[in-house]
């Protein structure tokens, strides 16, 4: 029988009510809450980055292919360009791209009863990769292709239709200012549906058409577009799969990732990385603080059984080991109970969305959860390394304790 090891989880698990006991227990709980916070925060911290960057992804892709224009930049309105079936296999060949899609985009002012909005049409073709925009649609349906270039159909954003009083079903008109005129064109399109990302720039910005409705108003033939969207099969190869097109392309078409185009979103989703360690610090720093002063007091409650157990010949690694033996336990047992704690309220969150977020200043209604097992467990093996270095110093204690003073105290 290990004697250290029986000692050891005497102490710890005695029933007997105790000062020591109740040490013991708030370590252990102050250990689960430090354990259970860091997987909350890291679960809390990926699912709000995959969720957020997925929408902007969703809606745009991750790479844009277009060729060089210097009037042209960001959102603006594309001059147009041949569809370049070299260019576009060289897109849809590569083992990273999932989707490659045409698409065009054009200013216009919608007009209601009620009153005017102004909005940048984006054109899709027939084929276009429309699951990536289903999950957002909210009310109607998605756009009704056909082969004729009179598809009158637009998708708005909710934000648009509550500006608008547009529903879907009704017929709106379609203001469209041209350059050499002074006269706007009119055009009258149907709501065939609503849409809703929770991202301003979208929500406050785009309308989905036909690519054919603006190929008409722009005088374009059927085979010209404004570039290409390129959906990637994981967004983290983007700058290595954008370098790679580059070296492929024609030389005058260009590459970009979204992330260029949209550094606002994306430098404030990498800030959330900063909390994540802060927060992994800090209650590391905590747990560290806890389980030293538990030891601490343990080992100084306990002194007159140690200077009993050296009296009667136990050497001091040996009484080390038992309080070594003891904090491990407390150690464990709130690590278990802190995952345990942590995974249930992040499953909770999944199943109910209790926690609310503002989604016009942070994308979602609900606060996300993404769990990456490898991270848990990252955070159990620091919390046990670190409990495991620092019981060291506590138990240093054991070599001062003289077994005729310690059996003198009272």
């Amino acid at each position: 029988m290990n004697v250290a090891s029986f000692i050891a989880r005497r102490l710890v698990f005695q029933k007997n009510q105790s000062f020591s006991r109740f040490i013991i227990r708030l370590s252990a709980a102050a250990t689960a809450i430090s354990v259970a916070v860091m997987i909350l925060a890291f679960a809390f911290v990926e699912g709000f980055q995959f969720t957020v960057s997925s929408k902007v992804f969703s809606f745009w892709g991750h790479l844009r292919v277009q060729q060089q224009q210097s009037s042209t930049s960001g959102l603006a309105e594309e001059l147009p360009v041949e569809k370049n079936d070299s260019v576009y296999n060289i897109l849809r060949n590569h083992k990273q791209v999932k989707y490659v899609d045409a698409f065009a985009t054009k200013s216009a002012m919608l007009k209601t009863k009620e009153t005017i909005e102004g909005v940048l049409l984006k054109g899709v073709e027939k084929n276009f990769s429309k699951e990536r925009l289903l999950p957002f649609l909210v009310e109607g349906k998605w756009i009704q292709f056909d082969d004729s270039t009179k598809n009158n159909q637009v998708l708005i954003s909710q934000y648009t239709s509550r500006q608008t009083n547009a529903k879907v079903g009704d017929k709106i008109l379609i203001y469209f200012i041209e350059n050499s005129s002074t006269a706007p064109r009119v055009r009258p399109v149907t709501v065939c549906g609503i849409y809703k990302t929770g991202i301003e720039e979208y929500d406050k910005t785009f309308a989905i058409v036909d690519i054919n409705l603006i190929r008409k108003l722009n005088a374009w033939t059927p085979t010209q577009i404004g570039g290409y969207e390129l959906t990637l099969q994981d967004y983290r190869t983007d700058y290595q799969t954008n370098k790679e097109l580059l070296d492929q392309i024609p030389v005058e078409w260009f590459s970009t990732p979204l992330r260029e185009i949209y550094p606002n979103i994306f430098d404030w989703l990498e800030l959330q990385n900063i909390n994540k360690k802060v927060i992994l610090i800090v209650m590391c720093i905590v747990a560290i603080i806890n389980l030293i002063s538990c030891l601490i007091i343990l080992v100084l409650e306990r002194s007159k059984m140690i200077g009993l157990l050296k009296a009667t010949g136990a050497t001091n690694q040996q009484v080390q080991t038992i309080f070594w033996n003891q904090a491990l336990i407390i150690a464990i047992t709130g690590i278990i109970a802190g995952t345990l704690l942590g995974l249930g309220i992040c499953w909770l969150q999944q199943a109910t969305g209790f926690i609310k977020l503002d989604e016009a200043a942070y994308y979602v209604a609900e606060a996300p959860i993404r769990i990456i097992w490898w991270q848990v467990v990252l955070i159990n093996i620091i919390t046990f390394v670190i409990s495991f270095l620092i019981l060291l110093i506590p138990s240093l204690l054991v070599r001062k304790i003289s077994p005729v003073k310690a059996l003198m105290f009272e």
